[in-house]
């Protein structure tokens, strides 16, 4: 891919170095040009000086033939200039924004343009360690409002069908692992003592699925 990293502060540089690395193609542009010093010595994309607002920056970085950008400044009003100029001028692809005001995030989605939110997913992720230290996820969705868990069966629970343990817009059985090999449950599939499953859950209901499997997790 070749992906236009806006803002080379932490998020930014940290992406930019792991897409260098997996051989990406990686252009990076952020007003100081001491923000290079962020990326590694060796890296193999590109520095560039400029403010990500001007299109000639942006056309000079090569995002007209561009698979990807990614504005991660350090100013919501920038990252949402950058993201919409990216996605209704040059239609990028593939178009994604940092937000450190989760307020505004509705006003991102109603672009169509994907967020992070800082406070969110760490609100969400600190409430999971907390909480749920032993139910933490293998993958999360949007800001951490989705997870999928992996848990053991319990041994009480052999027997039962899966689809039993699910609850309609909370938790939902997507996979089982049986035997070392995976499969998706049919409605009638029941489980097995040493199943292991994956749940897709709402993360305001990791407690009603830590509850369900019976556990006394953290002792």
């Amino acid at each position: 891919m070749r992906v236009v990293i806006v803002g080379c502060g932490r998020v930014g540089s940290a992406l930019a170095a792991q897409l260098a690395r997996e051989s990406h193609d990686v252009r990076v542009i952020d007003r100081e040009q001491v923000a290079r010093r962020r990326l590694p010595p060796r890296f193999s994309g590109r520095f560039q000086v400029g403010n990500g607002f001007s299109r000639s920056v942006l056309e000079q970085a090569g995002i007209a033939r561009s698979d990807a950008v990614v504005a991660v400044t350090s100013g919501d009003n920038s990252n949402l200039v950058i993201a919409r100029t990216a996605k209704e001028v040059f239609r990028v692809p593939t178009v994604l924004a940092r937000v450190h005001d989760p307020r505004r995030a509705d006003l991102y989605q109603g672009l169509g343009i994907p967020t992070v939110a800082d406070v969110t997913w760490s609100v969400n992720r600190i409430h999971q360690m907390l909480l749920h230290r032993h139910l933490l996820p293998d993958v999360t969705f949007g800001n951490g409002e989705t997870l999928l868990v992996r848990s053991p069966v319990p041994a009480y629970l052999a027997g039962r069908k899966l689809s039993e343990f699910e609850v309609d817009g909370e938790i939902r059985v997507v996979e089982v692992t049986r035997g070392g090999r995976s499969l998706v449950p049919r409605q009638t599939t029941t489980a097995s003592p040493g199943d292991v499953v994956t749940f897709a859950v709402a993360a305001h209901c990791l407690h009603r699925l830590r509850a369900f499997l019976g556990k006394e997790l953290g002792t």
